[in-house]
């Protein structure tokens, strides 16, 4: 397998962990959910979980400013 990677611009751990947090994403990141699909234990799906809401809730650069009332 990852003589046909060889040639692309990412690893096959790197598109893995994409398609994980992708799953995180998609599936309300549910710890269990991703350690039974992904086959890892359930803390290393908390861990995704986090990582994949982390990455969903809005920043204070993201989030729409409000004009000062005068």
């Amino acid at each position: 397998m990852n003589r046909l990677f060889r040639s692309l611009p990412v690893t096959t751990e790197q598109l893995r962990d994409d398609r994980i947090v992708e799953e995180a994403l998609a599936g309300r990141a549910d710890p269990l959910h991703l350690a039974a699909v992904f086959g890892f234990a359930p803390r290393t799906g908390l861990r995704y979980a986090q990582a994949a809401s982390a990455t969903t809730e809005p920043t204070d650069a993201q989030s729409p400013q409000q004009a000062p009332d005068p």
